[in-house]
């Protein structure tokens, strides 16, 4: 069987002009990196600010386990299919990390017969935004360290330090450090710490931002911790944001690539809906909307974490309104959630299905509050069987969501015939009537339980002291209105990873807050999240190689 790699590697790829031409993208939109990718700059939004939109699809998914989903895949091999019904589609993704590519998860550029291509180069620092973003987000905390260092005019506490230092690779010794030793000259004590980028609210300003005037705003209103006075000190206080801004000025512009099938796909933005909004950029959406008839997206994880902060924050902020959702499932999935273990996921097991359907359910009923209509879309493996399949079909049609079997890892744009069928019927007979879960002027502390009761099925929430000081200088700074992102696990509907299915009596604990204030929401972190992951005992690197010929092996 040939891997993700030789598949993407033995792809004739189209230039990138010849993509964009297809599409009604001129040549002078274009800013080339080779032949296979590009950036398009603002002008081209400009020219198409009048033309209507296309339809809005978002792809999610259900909780993930060690048996796989294939949300980005599904992604991929719907637009693939949709365009193989001659419906005009978009493909708008998030950026691979390095962390993952070298980490556990593998890359973030599809799999099968349902990829974007260059693979190798959009795993492995495709046109460089999130090494722009790394420099931007360590800019501002080397310009802390020196105001530090050269008087300290703004009295800022070195304590209340809330800015981190970030690094686009998972390395678990850097979680907490001490800076600043080597004597007097070499600056201020004190502890801090790294973040993945793809966590940065930096990351997050990007992916929000509609312009490089809204960037320059947002990367001002970063707070970056407290004076003595306990009042907020902003990254516009050391007149970082104008540099930070120079440096992202390329990175803010969404990045053209194709599938296998030369469907064109902007991969664009960030990723981790566990412990980041997840979705990405909000130009490559918009601007994909006026290109395509369907545009079809994806958020981070499981719907809980990626479609519920889609919803959220991003439509929430940019105005956006999905016509509809693809939620992804396997029967090894459900058989897992059912208690299945992972060597045993290939037997037929119905009454595992039907114990691990509960997990699907959940899902479909939370993508309902949302009054958006929903298409499950089942990724099929080899060693299904009818009974199964037919289950979880009469289930689904049951709650009023649509249903199809998906074979894009398999066969391309045709196997997910049935599926872009299937949606399309959907689209046509059903409308969106978009809603958001809370309204902007509700509590923070009453956001929180919302999303907590409402999508994970908690019976209450347990505020830590420290994240009840944390919401009080959210209320003394008067951002009670900005919506809230949640740090939790994406294995569990719970901030348990260990609780599959579909837990009930449960509390969620958040045990600490953060004030993103640039990117325009409230971080609460539930559980005992990282906002640095460490590597496995052998990580995927162990296996990346390259040959004397420059051929890259082992990514996936």
């Amino acid at each position: 069987m040939k891997t993700d790699i030789q598949i993407a590697q033995e792809c004739k790829m189209e230039e990138i002009t010849s993509i964009a031409e297809r599409y009604g993208i001129d040549k002078e939109y274009l800013e080339a990196y080779g032949k296979y990718k590009a950036k398009v700059n603002d002008s081209l939004y400009e020219s198409l600010k009048d033309k209507k939109d296309g339809k809005l699809v978002l792809v999610t998914a259900i909780n993930p386990t060690p048996a796989g989903e294939g949300k980005t895949t599904t992604t991929i091999g719907l637009a693939q299919a949709l365009n193989l019904l001659n419906k005009k589609t978009f493909a708008a993704l998030r950026e691979p990390s390095l962390g993952p590519c070298m980490g556990i998860k593998g890359g973030a550029a599809g799999g099968g017969y349902a990829q974007v291509v260059p693979m190798e180069d959009i795993n492995l620092h495709f046109t460089g935004d999130l090494h722009a973003m790394t420099c931007a987000h360590n800019l501002l905390s080397a310009m802390i360290d020196n105001h530090l260092q050269q008087g300290n005019e703004l009295n800022i506490n070195p304590t209340k330090i809330m800015w981190k230092r970030a690094l686009d690779m998972n390395d678990r010794a850097l979680r907490n450090i001490v800076v600043g030793l080597g004597g007097s000259s070499e600056g201020v004590p004190r502890e801090d710490g790294f973040m993945i980028t793809v966590a940065s609210e930096v990351m997050a300003i990007v992916c929000l931002s509609e312009n490089i005037t809204d960037l320059k705003q947002r990367l001002g209103n970063i707070i970056i911790g407290y004076n003595y006075s306990n009042e907020a000190v902003y990254a516009r206080d050391l007149n970082a944001h104008g540099a930070m801004a120079a440096l992202l000025k390329e990175a803010v512009k969404p990045n053209l690539v194709q599938t296998l099938e030369h469907t064109p796909a902007f991969v664009h933005g960030g990723l981790f809906a566990n412990i980041a909004h997840g979705c990405n950029s909000v130009k490559a959406t918009k601007l994909a909307l006026k290109l395509a008839d369907i545009v079809v997206t994806e958020a981070g994880f499981g719907a809980d974490l990626g479609a519920q902060k889609f919803f959220d924050i991003k439509c929430r902020k940019a105005g956006l309104k999905p016509d509809a959702v693809v939620l992804v499932a396997t029967i090894r999935a459900l058989k897992y959630n059912g208690g299945v273990p992972k060597d045993a996921l290939s037997t037929e097991n119905v009454e595992a299905v039907k114990a691990g359907f509960v997990n699907l359910q959940k899902h479909i009923e939370n993508l309902q509050k949302y009054k958006v209509p929903v298409v499950v879309a089942l990724n099929s493996f080899t060693l299904d069987t009818p009974a199964e399949i037919a289950f979880v079909k009469s289930k689904c049609e049951e709650m009023g969501a649509d249903f199809a079997e998906s074979k894009v890892w398999e066969s391309g744009g045709n196997g997910g015939l049935a599926l872009a069928e299937k949606l399309l019927e959907t689209l046509d007979n059903k409308k969106s009537d978009f809603t958001l879960l809370y309204p902007d002027d509700m509590p923070v502390e009453k956001k929180i339980e919302t999303v907590c009761k409402e999508i994970y099925g908690a019976k209450s929430i347990i505020i830590s002291q420290k994240a009840k000081t944390k919401l009080r200088q959210v209320k003394k700074l008067r951002l009670e209105n900005l919506p809230v992102c949640i740090a939790k696990t994406q294995y569990s509907l719970s901030d348990d990873p260990k609780l599959l299915g579909r837990p009930e009596g449960f509390d969620v604990t958040i045990k600490d807050i953060n004030i993103s204030n640039g990117a325009g929401f409230i971080v609460a972190l539930a559980g005992d999240i990282m906002t640095m992951p460490g590597l496995p005992k052998i990580p995927a690197a162990n296996t990346i190689d390259i040959d004397e010929n420059g051929n890259i092996s082992g990514l996936f």
